[in-house]
């Protein structure tokens, strides 16, 4: 299993800071995305919002975890 695909089932399971590990060590567009996930999760939506944006990505109103998580899972092939 890939390291983002590791950080996506601890986003999924609840595990938000075992996924920010992972995910600061990568600036690609899904790991950028993941950690902009990372941050809506422990509510900082402005940082939250920054990585949305390097993600190329909206953050999405309403925002669903469940459903974000399901989008990155399927990103990842």
């Amino acid at each position: 299993m890939s390291d983002l695909a590791t950080a996506v089932e601890h986003l999924a399971a609840g595990r938000w800071q075992a996924a920010h590990v992972i995910v600061q060590e990568d600036e690609s567009p899904l790991g950028c995305w993941l950690h902009g996930i990372v941050h809506v999760l422990e509510g900082d939506l402005d940082n939250a919002r920054y990585w949305y944006r390097r993600a190329h990505r909206t953050l999405p109103d309403p925002w669903s975890p469940a459903a974000e998580i399901e989008a990155a899972r399927r990103a990842l092939g």
